[in-house]
């Protein structure tokens, strides 16, 4: 089944209002052309003048967090209305980062994700394990928990987006080798075959999100199972077309 590539930045905490529309201003011309779906997730503060710079490119703007509610007492998050109002199309859900410093849980996950859902906005639900982990051959096992747990209650997984970024790999140069992150991807899509169906599991979008840069993406891309990439570092500069245009 023919599943169309997904390159999405995450910007992390980096980037100015001007830093970043300059940004955008000189990426647009170099990937208008892509053959896969690009997205950039930026900074909250940042969306709308973002959103504004994008506008009329092929650049979809995306979140990198979402609260699980519609409105309340919950200082400092934004929620999925919130974010939907100013054309924000993807939404970053359990990051490592969030649940390594924000003690992010599954079930958080999984709340954050039906809000999503709700709103018409695409999660990237991310999963992985860290180097202990997988040292400790607990990679399948981590995953699949936090699959069971942070996809629970969706009702059409085709609407999700899956980021596999092992957590040993991100922001450390270290990187998967291509038959690494395959015979993980493949795990996680069988893995959703068994959730859901395996019709479904064959056209959901899967990345790899593990300091993919412009030097190593087009093996990565190549492995059948790995439909595009979650970019950190790579995606606040002008490598990031690089990365769009893999197989250019």
């Amino acid at each position: 089944m023919s599943r169309k590539p997904f390159i999405a930045g995450n910007w992390k905490m980096n980037m100015t209002a001007a830093s970043g529309a300059k940004l955008i201003a000189e990426l647009a011309p170099l990937v208008k052309d892509a053959d896969c779906d690009v997205a950039l997730c930026v900074p909250a503060i940042l969306i709308p003048e973002m959103t504004k710079a994008a506008k009329g490119t092929n650049i979809a703007i995306g979140a990198e967090n979402v609260h699980w509610a519609d409105k309340g007492a919950f200082t400092g998050e934004i929620s999925a209305e919130m974010l939907k109002e100013y054309g924000v199309k993807y939404a970053i859900i359990g990051h490592s980062e969030r649940r390594q410093y924000f003690g992010e849980t599954d079930e958080g996950v999984n709340k954050r994700t039906l809000a999503a859902l709700k709103n018409g906005i695409t999660p990237i639900v991310c999963v992985g394990e860290t180097l202990e982990e997988r040292e400790n051959g607990l990679t399948e096992k981590v995953i699949a928990r936090q699959l069971e747990f942070g996809l629970k209650d969706v009702d059409d997984i085709k609407k999700v987006v899956i980021a596999y970024e092992p957590v040993w790999a991100i922001g450390t140069g270290k990187t998967a080798t291509d038959e690494q992150a395959q015979e993980t991807i493949a795990f996680i899509r069988k893995k959703i075959g068994e959730l859901f169906c395996p019709m479904c599991a064959q056209s959901v979008i899967i990345q790899y999100g593990g300091s993919m840069n412009a030097a190593n993406c087009k093996g990565l891309m190549a492995q059948p199972d790995i439909d595009g990439g979650l970019i950190g570092g790579a995606s606040l500069k002008l490598d990031f077309a690089q990365i769009v245009n893999y197989n250019k």
